[in-house]
């Protein structure tokens, strides 16, 4: 399980696919997709989505639909185009061009897949089957540890290796790169999907047993049902033993130095050594250890629990781990569970979405290089580039007028804003490819050692420099990303397009889409989390405790606002689990309404298409949130999110003043806040 406290995206995930991009989007507000027989006051995202919400279907193949959705199904045609052409073979042999290519056509390779069976994995398999002893289990265990980059990748699986890794700057030493140490083994979404009561959680516990005998017996494991109940029953004891959600998003909880030497008396029942050997950790004399109780916990039953059902868990996830380049019989199990049961998604996505996809996560800064030299134009940089700037001085002049904040303290948070990375687009320094093999036609090697090469890149970063310049996003990805320990941003190119951005469209509108979006990213160096980092990314008391103790009861009041935001009968957002990404929301709509006002020099705003300036802006923003869930889909994110569903995110309005002039909005009106109960944050 990632920590947000690494990065903060904008969304847990955008990457849907579905129809076609209209042709118009992007152009000013969509007028046709409100619905003007509800008020504004009661439900704003309903009054500015409404009638899109009602007559849009979503696809067979998607859990959720949106206007990301829609913007990224136009990105992966585009991406599509550039693959295809790569996979033609015209590209130079080892080039980064011909491993897209490559990658891409043995990922479409299905006759090929089909042909090999589950004989690629034979090898590994056996090599599992060969554990003798727990110290050989524990040297398994390190050596097919993987970077823990799942929250970023968007990727379609959980945390099924026993432990992740994310190797980035040290909490305590923003000068050198340190290994963090995650827990992890389970093959749901989180631990409360094995321990809740829910009737919801139980069905999806019996389905999960389910699945994995089922995965067993394609592979021709014997007793399937017997090991996958013992597989289940080891890790609901892992699930017992991790940190919940919220606590690992505190970093106080989380900073927790471990020397070498130490981790057999903090964490007995693991051979710790033969663990970081194999992992290639074997020279880190301090390992950071974000979730103690979880790593405990998981190195005791370790010990504790039979060797057999430890080499039956490996199998089931080594297996399942790779089902997507497996035979047609393992992706469907596959997405059987984790589509229809846990997202409600009825239909498989396309093979060539699937291999987009993949390829992305493999090569995908590559793909990226490729993608901005096509699609994105200078202009656009320059012009997104100009907002940054114009909300940085919006926020400066905010943390100036804030009445609350010590001298002391404002210097310091100016001096962070004063020194944020902010990359637009692509990144300085491309990533180089050259140490990664791609055969073409062995789709399931091609993954594995896409995988190994990730891993093996972030080790490097041990031995090297501290790079605050280090993107953590693709270009083509439509997404955003603040990083605390870098003090940076990312921008990629794939978000800073229609319906986001549009350089024909009016500057209330592209300040309350995109303009908003970068308040937001902005605004998460001075979230609950981020604000805990001074201007190095240092873990870093920069408050008086009386600016603290008033910036943390605004912080309480906003999750108070959200934990009664309730979709479902006893289903509601949790408003601390959901705290960061809520005060950005409110932080960077605040920044960006005010660097929009500074942008009109004086002037009033022009009227467009009927609608006030102020009335396009906060339209702008609530549309820019334009989404539907399915059911499961949105049960899972109020488990596992740290975002809130996206109607309540386009009501974040509710906390600006300048939203309830512009629509009237009076006392009784459902959404209304008394002034004094509107969150200030910044």
């Amino acid at each position: 399980m990632s920590s947000r406290i690494f990065a903060y995206a904008l969304a847990g995930t955008m990457a849907f696919a579905g129809a076609a991009l209209p042709s118009d989007i992007g152009r000013g507000i969509d007028l046709a997709g409100m619905d003007h027989s509800i008020r504004p006051g009661d439900d704003f995202f309903s009054y500015a989505n409404g009638t899109w919400v009602r007559n849009t279907p979503i696809p067979p193949d998607r859990a959720a639909y949106g206007l990301g959705a829609i913007l990224t199904e136009k990105t992966n045609r585009e991406n599509r185009e550039i693959m295809e052409q790569a996979a033609a073979g015209n590209a130079p042999a080892g080039s980064e061009e011909r491993k897209i290519g490559d990658y891409y056509a043995s990922y479409m390779d299905e006759a090929g897949i089909e042909a090999r069976g589950i004989a690629p994995l034979k090898a590994e398999i056996a090599a599992i089957a060969a554990i003798a002893d727990k110290k050989a289990l524990a040297a398994y265990l390190g050596g097919t540890i993987r970077a823990d980059v799942d929250a970023l990748n968007n990727t379609d699986f959980y945390t099924d290796h026993i432990f992740g890794v994310w190797i980035t700057i040290g909490l305590n030493d923003a000068t050198r790169n340190e290994p963090y140490l995650l827990q992890g083994g389970l093959g749901m979404p989180d631990r409360e999907y094995y321990l809740s009561s829910d009737p919801h959680m139980a069905a999806d516990r019996a389905a999960y047993i389910r699945h994995i005998s089922n995965v067993l017996k394609l592979a021709g494991v014997a007793d399937a049902a017997a090991r996958a109940q013992a597989i289940f029953d080891l890790e609901k004891k892992i699930a017992a033993a991790h940190a919940s959600r919220v606590d690992s998003e505190d970093v106080h909880k989380a900073n927790n130095p471990w020397r070498r030497e130490d981790f057999a008396k903090k964490a007995p029942g693991l051979d710790w050594n033969a663990f970081f050997a194999a992992a290639g950790l074997g020279d880190q004399p301090v390992v950071i250890v974000w979730q103690p109780h979880g790593i405990v916990g998981e190195a005791a039953l370790v010990a504790s629990e039979p060797l057999d059902v430890w080499k039956a868990w490996l199998t089931f996830h080594l297996i399942d781990h790779n089902a997507n380049v497996l035979p047609k019989a393992f992706v469907a199990e596959r997405f059987d569970f984790y589509g229809k049961t846990l997202s409600g998604t009825p239909q498989l996505q396309d093979r060539w979405k699937r291999a987009v996809a993949a390829t992305n996560n493999a090569l995908g800064f590559a793909v990226g290089k490729l993608y901005v030299a096509k699609y994105f134009p200078p202009s656009s940089k320059a012009q997104i580039q100009a907002m940054v700037d114009q909300l940085k001085a919006a926020f400066a002049k905010r943390i100036d007028a804030l009445a609350w904040m010590a001298p002391e303290t404002k210097a310091k948070a100016k001096a962070k804003l004063q020194t944020l990375i902010v990359g637009v687009g692509y990144p300085d320094k491309w990533r180089d490819y050259s140490a990664l093999t791609v055969v073409r036609g062995d789709a399931l090697g091609n993954f594995e050692r896409a995988e190994l090469f990730e891993y093996r890149r972030n080790l490097a970063k041990l031995h090297q420099p501290v790079d605050r310049s280090e993107w953590w996003m693709n270009p083509q990805l439509v997404n955003a990303v603040n990083l605390p320990l870098q003090n940076a941003l990312n921008f990629p190119a794939a978000i800073l397009q229609p319906p986001f951005f549009d350089p024909k469209a009016s500057a209330a509108v592209n300040f309350g889409s995109i303009g908003a979006t970068i308040g937001h990213e902005i605004s998460h160096s001075f979230d609950d989390q981020g604000s805990q980092f001074d201007s190095l990314g240092r873990l870093d008391n920069w408050w008086t405790s009386q600016d603290f103790a008033h910036f943390r009861g605004a912080a309480e009041q906003l999750a108070k606002q959200y934990d009664g935001y309730c979709p479902f009968a006893g289903a509601c957002v949790n408003g601390h689990q959901t705290l960061s990404e809520n005060i950005a929301d409110v932080a960077g709509l605040s920044a960006s309404y005010d660097a929009w006002k500074i942008s009109l020099g004086g002037k009033p705003a022009p009227v467009e298409q009927g609608l006030a300036g102020d009335q396009q802006f906060f339209l702008a923003f609530a549309q820019s949130w334009r989404e539907k869930e399915r059911e499961a889909a949105l049960r899972q994110q109020l488990l596992t999110d740290g975002h809130a569903p996206a109607q309540y995110r386009a009501d974040t309005v509710r906390n600006i003043d300048g939203w309830y002039p512009a629509f009237g909005v009076k006392p009784g009106d459902k959404l209304y806040l008394a002034p004094q109960a509107r969150v200030r944050m910044w």
